[in-house]
């Protein structure tokens, strides 16, 4: 009997009503030959059933080639349904690949803070410990989650956000991560509480949603002590005024280095396509925001490296 050649296959678990087209897209450029499957409204309780029907019918060797993709936009429902995953693949003889990078939020936070990285040392300012970095809009999915990265790395972390009581959970829980008191929050709800608010920041993300400006000209001149400005929002008007989406290290004003949207963008659809690709030549293993940040820092690494050998 011929044995089965057995096709990839993508099965994603979003947690929202809707299965977000942007990570479908990836995952079929990397692979165009394979097989997606999609299911919405996804909670912790539905996700081992889903799990078990993915794992027995194709046998050790078919759930090899089939890779979960956790998706949403909420990310308390997110973790729920990894964990529910986990639990249900240890439960049964064998498992298989698990990507998140929900709503991109992983990957985009990990290509940001790489590029702020890869910023800081190719101007002489060092790596990211002990840096002063405040993240605008630092409770959303991109900006929690470079608050971790950033704490990960020793940097000192403000985020804003119009809740402080929704911002004090997120810095609680991070601080609990790493086991120290790298993040805090500042409550900002208008603009005008935003030049107070970066006023020691070395580092500024802006990390608020599309079409919403965070940071003015005014505010990016009140900011004394500030070396690099880094935006995520590409659709205008954008975060940070004056800061193009396609900048690249772009000198502001003096001695203040901008890195645009689209620049960003660019090294996070490198690591998400990098992410797909481990998940899938490995049998098992989670592939969330910590591996996306260890391929983002690697590339910009040997982007450092490479100038340097010059």
């Amino acid at each position: 009997m011929a044995q089965p050649n057995y096709k990839t296959v993508f099965v994603f678990l979003d947690t929202d009503k809707y299965c977000s087209p942007f990570d479908l897209l990836v995952a079929v450029d990397c692979f165009p030959d394979s097989m997606i499957f999609k299911y919405e409204n996804v909670t912790g309780e539905d996700a081992p059933k889903i799990v078990f029907d993915l794992l027995f019918p194709r046998g050790p060797a078919g759930a090899a080639h089939t890779k979960i993709f956790i998706n949403g936009s909420n990310f308390e429902e997110v973790e729920k349904v990894v964990t529910a995953t986990q639990n249900a693949m240890k439960s049964a003889p064998w498992g298989n690949s698990i990507i998140v990078d929900p709503r991109g939020g992983y990957s985009t936070a990990a290509a940001a803070v790489a590029k702020t990285f890869g910023t800081a040392m190719e101007k002489g300012l060092g790596n990211l410990e002990n840096k002063k970095v405040v993240i605008l809009a630092g409770t959303g999915p991109v900006g929690q989650t470079a608050a971790r990265i950033y704490a990960a790395e020793k940097a000192d972390v403000t985020i804003t956000s119009r809740s402080l009581a929704k911002g004090q959970i997120i810095a609680d829980n991070i601080n609990a991560e790493v086991g120290t008191q790298r993040v805090k929050v500042v409550e900002v709800s208008r603009p005008e509480q935003t030049a107070a608010a970066i006023c020691d920041a070395e580092i500024i993300l802006a990390a608020g949603a599309g079409g919403i400006q965070l940071l003015s000209k005014a505010d990016i001149d009140s900011a004394a002590k500030c070396k690099i400005i880094a935006d995520i929002n590409a659709i205008k008007p954008l975060g940070v005024e004056g800061l193009g989406s396609n900048d690249d290290g772009v000198e502001l004003k003096l001695g203040v280095f901008g890195i645009g949207a689209l620049a960003i963008g660019k090294l996070k659809i490198k690591t998400e396509t990098e992410m797909i690709n481990r998940a899938t030549a490995e049998a098992q293993g989670l592939f969330d925001y910590s591996i996306a940040y260890t391929i983002a820092k690697d590339a910009i690494l040997k982007k450092l490296a490479k100038a340097a050998a010059k």
